[in-house]
């Protein structure tokens, strides 16, 4: 069956903001084991968003609703079409180091602050981002909801795996390329033989774990 597009819906929520300059902002790797946590934030001006760019984005969605290609596909258009993006990423060792939920809105709220304009209204999805000085909302399910969001979505995910697909090549035999740092079971088989890398988040309480010394 052929997939509803659903970007114009995503457009439509946004532009029944009444504002004219939206942005939304997520991340990807939250739950990894290894590899950063990357947060995106994408504004969008509505007043320059028409029939054009509309149809250029038809397929925009939230980025888990995508496969690899898709989203690479969609990457390119977000940023040509988009009024500003902005990349924050944050290393295993800085999670480690401050604890995930709190680096996770750290890095919301410095991707928003980079996009963000007099008069517009910033988009998070799930989590409310403290002392943003921007009016805000967080939408539950936001990256289905929200056009920003959605697209804040694709560049945070396909940022972050072309990032994983680099490392791959210099920590052969973990199948980063293929997990991107998940807790998959080919993954959770590399770490029990070859140990963990830099790129590892050791404070995370994994099963993967359970046989290493980090002493």
């Amino acid at each position: 069956m052929k997939r509803t597009p659903r970007g114009p819906h995503l457009f439509a929520h946004d532009s029944a903001l009444g504002r004219r300059f939206v942005a939304g902002a997520d991340e990807a790797g939250r739950g990894c084991l290894a590899g950063p946590l990357v947060a995106a934030a994408v504004l969008f001006d509505q007043s320059r968003i028409g029939p054009v760019e509309l149809r250029a984005l038809a397929q925009l969605d939230d980025s888990k609703a995508h496969d690899h290609a898709a989203r690479a596909r969609l990457y390119p258009l977000v940023m040509a079409i988009a009024s500003r993006v902005a990349i924050v990423s944050r290393s295993a060792a800085g999670i480690d180091a401050r604890g995930l939920h709190v680096t996770n809105l750290e890095a919301l709220r410095t991707a928003l602050r980079m996009v963000a304009c007099d008069d517009a209204i910033c988009l998070s999805d799930g989590f409310a981002v403290a002392e943003l000085g921007y009016e805000q909302r967080a939408l539950i399910k936001g990256d289905a909801t929200s056009a920003a969001i959605a697209a804040a979505s694709v560049v945070a995910k396909e940022t972050r795996d072309r990032y994983m697909r680099r490392v791959d090549q210099r920590n052969p035999g973990f199948g980063f390329a293929r997990h991107v740092g998940y807790a998959s079971p080919e993954h959770r088989s590399a770490i029990m033989r070859l140990g963990v890398t830099p790129l590892h988040r050791r404070s995370f309480h994994s099963t993967a774990y359970q046989q290493l010394s980090f002493e």
